[in-house]
């Protein structure tokens, strides 16, 4: 179906995300949820006795892993991730007075400024990929032990393990506050979001 000449355009809703980000998103979320279904396998024996396969269990958490930095490397290519990502890593005054009114709990609009993140968002977004380089790096040497000392496999582990438990926590967080927003979930699953919604929760924003 074609559209007619005057047809006007959709200004009711505006470009959040392209094709490629929300992908990046669906396959880096999944692979994180390998990781976290795994490693709850490993470590609660109950889950332990009722999947069994601890080897294949092992090898899809390990691997799981090891590409799960690969989706965010080959998104870098596009132009608008890559702006995301400056957006992202710029904390201004208005993220400052955002995160005032977050620890007060003001859920005034006029209290909590945001541009296309708000800082929250961007905390998230700094603590997450931190996490995941420091568990890259332990994960790699717990996997490949001759490639360093006993002691530092040892607090490898220790590392690992207790940082797995608090990304867990985090991401039900995460998980959590996405399901209260309906329409930011919309925004990662059609790449468009209502401008009524953008004004009201990204003051800030020009899309």
């Amino acid at each position: 179906m074609t559209l007619r000449a005057d047809t006007p355009p959709d200004t009711a809703h505006v470009r959040r995300f392209t094709t490629l980000q929300r992908w990046t998103h669906r396959t880096t979320a999944a692979l994180m949820a390998i990781c976290v279904v795994t490693a709850a396998c490993l470590y609660v024996p109950q889950l332990a006795e009722l999947v069994g396969r601890r080897a294949l269990v092992v090898t899809l958490h390990q691997w799981a892993g090891l590409v799960l930095p690969v989706p965010v490397l080959a998104a870098l290519a596009s132009r608008a991730f890559r702006a995301d990502l400056g957006r992202l890593n710029r904390f201004g005054p208005h993220d400052r007075t955002w995160l005032r009114a977050a620890l007060h709990r003001d859920k005034r609009r006029s209290s909590r400024p945001a541009a296309k993140f708000n800082a929250g968002q961007k905390l998230y977004a700094a603590w997450i990929a931190g996490a995941t380089l420091v568990m890259l790096a332990t994960g790699l040497m717990m996997w490949f032990t001759h490639l360093t000392p006993l002691l530092w496999r040892t607090s490898a582990t220790f590392v690992h393990d207790w940082l797995a438990l608090t990304i867990g926590i985090v991401l039900a967080g995460h998980i959590g506050m996405a399901l209260a927003d309906p329409e930011s979930r919309r925004g990662m699953r059609t790449g468009s979001v209502s401008r009524e919604w953008a004004e009201r929760q990204h003051t800030l924003w020009r899309p």
